[in-house]
């Protein structure tokens, strides 16, 4: 999978709303109720990241729970990123 350029990626970002990118990645937070919901949310990722073959960076913190996707392989943001973080959505 090849990296996106500079256009492709405000493309991407523009058709998936939450994320932003930072660097080479892009991230999003998601917030919950408590610390059983973040690790469901964090279970139902996996379920899509193992699908996909792409697997984000996961950060839990309590309620909170930070996603990072880049292609490490590529260098930076695919068409791959962009595909795994709309299929989390909200």
């Amino acid at each position: 999978m090849s990296r996106l350029d500079e256009a492709a990626v405000l493309g991407a970002l523009r058709r998936t709303p939450g994320w932003e990118r930072v660097g080479s990645e892009i991230r999003r937070t998601f917030r919950f109720r408590d610390f059983r919901q973040a690790l469901a949310f964090v279970n139902r990722v996996g379920d899509l990241a193992e699908a996909a073959g792409h697997h984000p960076d996961i950060d839990i913190r309590y309620n909170t729970v930070t996603l990072a996707l880049t292609t490490h392989d590529a260098g930076g943001l695919t068409a791959k990123d962009f595909d795994l973080a709309r299929s989390i959505g909200d």
